[in-house]
């Protein structure tokens, strides 16, 4: 550095930085900055100029500008309007500024010239490797030659400047002159006395203005081309289409002339007409547009697909409906029944309302075959909606057509692929639906059910009303606890209960055995199975209200004679009850048996499972103690509350039973139900229980034939139950001669069949004293 000190005009330059060897103008406005260059073209020429920390600021002093800056020499001065210069200026050497002599009427600065710390050669090694500093100046050079012609706003000359360039400083300097900076860029390249140091920012902005410039490229490539294609496209269908005027083509139309001339061919109400005529004339006015035309089209097509009034003819033969639903379903009388009255009623008025039928039952029991087996009785299109775990509204009522990837809601779906707007649609699984934050999915299949809205219920999508009430509704459920009342309202329930031994055995020979037989490849004469064989399997090998597991047990059976014939070569195979365990090894379940003698204190109840009926053993005991109540076996809290309640009718009517009033303080009562690990709840045991305890503290027997099931009261009264039909096949299995059921359970006998009331003994009662009768010895 220097000591020579020069006083010269400065000007405080506003977004932009002069730096050495750099030719360039600007525009100067400010009277200070005007008076600096005029009393600098009456010195010498030389001006210092800097850059202004702070661009808004209109009068900047010593702190507002930067210290370091070039010192250049004025070339030309142009007037321009408005009281505006442009100068013309050429930088030659970097300054420091010592300090501003003063800021009126110009700024006015003693400055420093800056020399060049310039030990490049001896970073790179030059003096013992002179090839470093050559392959320096060779890098930097074909650096700048590539990114040379990909700047249009550089001379081409420029290249050749560069290279008669030996030095590598002056050679950072001329490209950092020649290359786009911010000022805040520059001014770092101007305060650094360093050459190695400006190089290695020269190269690395070189670089980073290569990859924009190439990036930059790419996606104007990618515009162009495709600006190019939809421009191809446009003048390729222009062409086409006089083409077809000169030949006098009529055979080939366009897009939108096939879909105008489909929509007058439709057959819909006047709204949705006028809803495609809208939409076909927005599809012309979009064809240049690639994107928003595949939406238009998607959503002409989805409505000209709709069965708006095409609707299939209503098969009225109650013969042919009544044969089929036979050959399909072995039992089922009350739907069977429901299902003639429906086409009995079609038939006389032509038309009738369509009921909204709802199949409620175990899991396996053929509800999802019924929807199907009376599509086929009424020859109606089958469409089967699963709404199992739905939790979105839109899933429903579709999404708008505002939204990416919009589609119609699955009712809407169901019609389209059905073809008619009078189909047989299946709603599986309405008890497994749930709600979120996207809406409330009951409220949606509301106005689907609703047979005062569904006529004009309105898909999101589709935008335009779809008539919903000639369609055939049949909903499936497991349980209708979790279905809200208003829905539940508007459908008609029929259970489907739980299959007997006998119906299993008849469904398994006529239905799963033949659809096995034909899954596995094998001939009815190739494999025979018993009707004992499949009474054992139902009995021992299955526990559950419906078929499922029996008709995997069947196509288990049927994988192993397979296997058998193949490999021994046998004609055919018959799976009797002795050699049914070959096939599916021990037996899975045993029916707990009536006891073989009356007992004290043991109590055999009916309970209700979601896989059928099943005997409850209830086991009291008495012990020296202090009056406290013990209850084991996971019992639920309503089943503790009626033991609570069978207790207190107790102590009611000791004296009935000359029970001493001591007795209940100075004993503990212990009620026990086995299967410990098996939760069990329900009021339906409170008779079961009391009865057992009544038997316990009297030391009277029991009867070991009778089973019972009913609710008690705090007043001993018995209240009716659920699962009726199930509980009595599970005390027929157990080989149970009497049940006592609540005298209001009594009606419900006649739905039951008389296979299961057969052999059995069924005793309504309506108090704790008929039971107590009955039941103790």
């Amino acid at each position: 550095m220097t000591n020579e000190v020069n006083s010269l005009p400065m000007v405080a330059l506003r977004g932009m930085v002069v730096l050495p060897g750099m030719v360039t103008h600007f525009d100067v406005s400010r009277e200070k900055s005007i008076e600096a260059i005029e009393q600098a073209m009456q010195e010498n020429q030389k001006i210092f100029l800097t850059a202004q920390k702070d661009i808004e600021k209109e009068n900047p002093g010593m702190n507002d500008i930067c210290a370091v800056g070039c010192i250049a020499s004025i070339k030309q001065i142009v007037k321009l309007p408005k009281k505006i210069s442009r100068i013309l200026v050429t930088g030659e050497t970097r300054a420091r500024m010592d300090c501003m002599e003063y800021d009126e009427p110009y700024l006015r600065a003693n400055v420093v010239e800056v020399a060049d710390i310039d030990n490049a050669e001896e970073a790179v090694g030059a003096k013992e490797n002179p090839l470093n500093m050559e392959a320096m100046l060779r890098g930097l050079k074909d650096l700048f030659r590539e990114y040379l012609p990909r700047n249009p706003k550089l001379s081409k000359d420029l290249a050749l400047q560069m290279e008669e360039i030996k030095d590598l400083r002056r050679l950072v300097d001329e490209i950092a002159a020649n290359i786009p900076l911010s000022w805040e860029n520059a001014q770092e390249l101007l305060e650094e006395p360093d050459v190695l140091k400006r190089y290695d920012k020269v190269v690395g902005r070189l670089v980073s203005e290569i990859q924009i410039i190439n990036i930059k490229e790419e996606i104007q490539a990618k515009v162009k081309e495709r600006v190019d294609k939809n421009q191809r496209e446009y003048i390729l269908r222009e062409e086409m289409k006089i083409i077809r005027e000169e030949l006098g083509d009529d055979n080939t139309m366009s897009d939108a002339d096939e879909f105008q001339e489909a929509a007058d061919k439709l057959k819909a109400p006047a709204e949705v007409k006028e809803k495609l005529n809208k939409e076909i004339k927005r599809f012309k006015n979009t064809m240049g547009n690639p994107a928003e035309t595949g939406v238009v089209r998607t959503y002409i097509e989805t409505l000209l697909e709709m069965p708006w009034d095409n609707a299939g003819r209503d098969h009225k033969d109650i013969a042919y409906a009544k044969r089929v639903l036979d050959e399909d379903h072995y039992g089922l009388e009350k739907v069977k029944e429901r299902v003639l009255e429906f086409l009995a009623v079609r038939a006389l008025t032509k038309k009738g309302d369509t009921p909204i039928l709802c199949l409620v039952g175990p899991p396996g029991t053929g509800k999802t075959s019924i929807a199907k087996s009376l599509a086929r009785a009424l020859k109606k299109p089958y469409v089967r909606i699963s709404l199992g775990g739905v939790r979105d509204e839109a899933e429903i009522r579709g999404h708008r057509r505002t939204y990416v990837g919009a589609m119609p809601g699955r009712i809407a779906t169901g019609l389209k692929s059905a073809g008619v707007k009078n189909p047989l649609m299946l709603l599986d699984e309405i008890d497994k639906v749930s709600n979120d934050y996207k809406g409330d999915t009951f409220s949606a299949l509301l106005e689907v059910l609703d047979s005062e809205q569904n006529s004009k219920f309105r898909d999101h999508y589709i935008e335009v009303p779809v008539d919903l009430s000639e369609v055939l509704f049949v909903t499936t459920a497991n349980t209708l606890q979790t279905i809200p009342r208003p829905l539940l309202d508007r459908m008609e329930v029929i259970e489907v209960s739980s299959y007997t031994e006998n119906e299993k055995m008849h469904i398994a020979m006529e239905h799963l055995l033949p659809k096995q037989l034909r899954r596995h490849g094998l001939k009815p004469e190739q494999l025979t199975v018993s009707r004992r064989a499949v009474w054992k399997m139902a009995r021992n090998y299955t526990k559950e209200a419906g078929v499922r597991q029996l008709e995997r047990k069947l196509g288990e059976i049927c994988r192993k004679a397979a296997r058998e014939i193949l490999e021994t070569k046998k004609p055919a195979i018959h799976v009797t009850e002795r050699n049914l365990h070959l096939y599916l090894g021990k037996e899975l379940y045993t029916y707990q048996m009536a006891n073989a003698s009356d007992e004290v204190g043991i109590v055999r109840g009916l309970a209700w499972t979601s896989v059928g009926g099943d005997t409850l053993q209830i086991e009291v005991n008495i012990m020296p103690g202090e009056g406290e109540i013990l209850l084991t076996g996971q019992l639920g809290d309503v089943m503790k509350e009626s033991a609570r309640t069978g207790i207190s009718y107790i102590r009611s009517v000791s004296a009935a039973h000359k029970i001493e009033e001591m007795f209940f303080k100075e004993h503990d009562i212990h009620i026990h139900i086995p299967e410990g690990a098996v939760p069990k709840d329900g009021p339906s045991a409170g008779i079961t229980m009391a009865t057992a305890m009544i038997s316990a503290v009297t030391e009277r027997r029991v009867r070991a034939d009778v089973a019972m099931t009913g609710e008690i009261t705090l007043r001993g009264r018995v209240l009716p139950i659920g699962g009726l039909k199930e509980k009595l096949l599970a005390a027929k299995n157990a080989g149970i001669r009497t049940v006592i059921i609540p005298q209001e359970n009594k009606v419900d006998l006649e739905d039951i069949s008389s296979e299961i009331k057969k052999g059995m003994e069924i005793l309504p009662v309506s108090h704790m004293d008929e039971v107590l009768k009955i039941a103790l010895v």
